[in-house]
């Protein structure tokens, strides 16, 4: 069948497409919506990329549910063709119109067609194809889809470039384009260099659909080098951290030194500001409030944590700002042959843009990596034991000392570590480093109380021990 941009069969080709959506979009990894019913999927938005075999449209659907909740945007790359190659069965949506339809991120053809439209910069309609200025991307090629993401689709091009098209999508700038921007003006060589961007228009604003990078070939992310870590520990029972050969802590303060010099090139790239410490403070108990609802194993330390946000808002002075990653953790960094870089600067996915977007403490970036630590090591705990922390049992995992002494020697090794290059220990800010690691912790307890009953005394540990310290007077770490 012959494929014609323009027929009365493509005229119709969204309206044929659209009745299948809904079931399609349910079971995508990407979908943020999973277990809501969904009442409609409507094209808002048609870019035809090309006319020939396969036709390529970028489209931009509006999901709205049937419990009233706000409608969310979601971008697909359709592409069609006459008969389904079997590689591409997997992702196959419907046959439209006596063709196939199906997501063209996983079509070598589609993905080599966005890798020159960057290199060329190409405009179609509203779309734009970006590169950045001098940077130097692949040679032409189809890309591979890689693996195991959850919230976007990432295509590797060789081992130079690594296209990251967003699914969902909101008005203005996508914070990851804007700081690797940032970044890449002031130099920096602790994240993966811009390429390139693709970018349109939503709700009559800007809008990021996707960006090109340097691809980390031959790299291991921090989370999976954790785990190794604590797994060595485990398997060596009579021995300390620091006694196995698979020790964490010199990468850990490599990790701190990186985080420090990726806040020092935001700061000069975007400049500074502050934070009042009593509007953190009612936002942190707000917060708080809301969560002791949902989980009630958080009220016998709800005094504990309001203590602590108390004596935020009870600083002098307000709390330095500057633009952070926003949702910084383990599985954000990741191990090359030349050192460590951050990835990821879209920050909490779940938090209104403009709120990503806005200056905060680096401390906050500083506790999220701290209670990644943590959770390293009651991750691979519970993996080991999994009934490690059963109220039936009667005597205590002997893993849970080991677990302990890890995370306590890694959270200190990324703080001499970020100490280093700062000029400034984080545990010398103890109540705003307490704060902003207990309303992480806070969050996981909901998290894990709606998700994973069993692993919620990791978090509510964190909290007894985090609010014990600001009893004391003793450090964080």
């Amino acid at each position: 069948m012959s494929l014609v941009a323009g027929s009365s069969a493509e005229r119709s080709f969204v309206a044929e497409l659209a009745p299948h959506l809904p079931e399609w979009l349910a079971r995508q990894r990407w979908f943020g919506a999973k277990g809501r019913p969904i009442r409609a999927v409507e094209v808002t938005s048609r870019t035809s990329l090309t006319d020939a075999e396969p036709l390529l449209d970028l489209l931009v659907l509006a999901v709205s549910f049937t419990d009233g909740s706000p409608t969310q945007h979601y971008q697909l790359l359709v592409g069609r063709r006459a008969e389904a190659r079997g590689d591409l069965e997997h992702v196959t949506i419907a046959r439209v119109g006596g063709c196939c339809a199906y997501d063209a991120l996983w079509d070598s053809v589609a993905t080599g067609w966005l890798l020159e439209a960057i290199r060329e910069g190409r405009t179609v309609g509203d779309v734009r194809f970006v590169p950045e200025q001098d940077a130097t991307l692949a040679p032409p090629s189809g890309g591979r889809v890689l693996n195991g993401e959850q919230s976007n689709t990432s295509v590797v091009f060789g081992e130079h470039s690594i296209l990251k098209l967003f699914r969902r999508l909101k008005p203005g700038v996508n914070p990851d384009l804007e700081l690797h921007r940032a970044l890449r003006s002031v130099g920096s060589g602790e994240v993966a260099a811009l390429q390139g961007a693709i970018e349109g228009v939503l709700d009559g604003r800007p809008a990021t659909l996707a960006m090109l990078q340097d691809f980390a070939a031959n790299s291991a992310d921090g989370w999976a080098m954790a785990l190794a870590s604590v797994r060595d520990l485990f398997a060596e029972a009579d021995l300390r951290a620091d006694e196995v050969g698979g020790d964490f802590a010199g990468e850990a303060t490599r990790i701190g030194e990186t985080v420090a010099v990726v806040h020092a090139e935001l700061a000069q790239a975007l400049g500074t500001a502050e934070r009042d410490p009593r509007e953190l403070a009612a936002v942190w108990s707000a917060r708080l409030d809301a969560a002791v609802a949902d989980a009630p194993a958080l009220e016998q330390h709800a005094a504990g944590v309001r203590a602590v946000y108390g004596a935020v808002a009870d600083l002098p002075d307000p709390v330095p700002a500057h633009r952070v990653h926003g949702d910084l953790h383990l599985g954000q960094v990741l191990r090359t042959p030349y050192g460590w870089l951050v990835i990821d600067f879209e920050g909490e996915p779940a938090a209104p843009l403009d709120e990503r977007r806005r200056p905060d403490s680096p401390l906050r970036d500083v506790a999220g990596m701290l209670r990644s630590f943590d959770y390293a090591a009651f991750y691979q705990l519970l993996s080991s034991d999994p009934r490690a922390f059963s109220p039936e049992r009667t005597t205590t995992s002997p893993l849970v000392w080991h677990a302990r002494e890890w995370a306590a020697r890694n959270r200190d090794a990324f703080c001499d570590g970020y100490a280093r290059h700062a000029g400034t220990d984080p545990r010398e800010h103890g109540p705003v480093l307490r704060g902003y690691e207990l309303d992480k912790a806070v969050y996981e307890v909901v998290y894990e109380t709606r998700n994973r009953p069993a692993w919620v005394p990791i978090p509510l540990s964190s909290i007894a021990r985090l609010t014990s310290e600001a009893t004391s007077g003793s450090g964080v770490g």
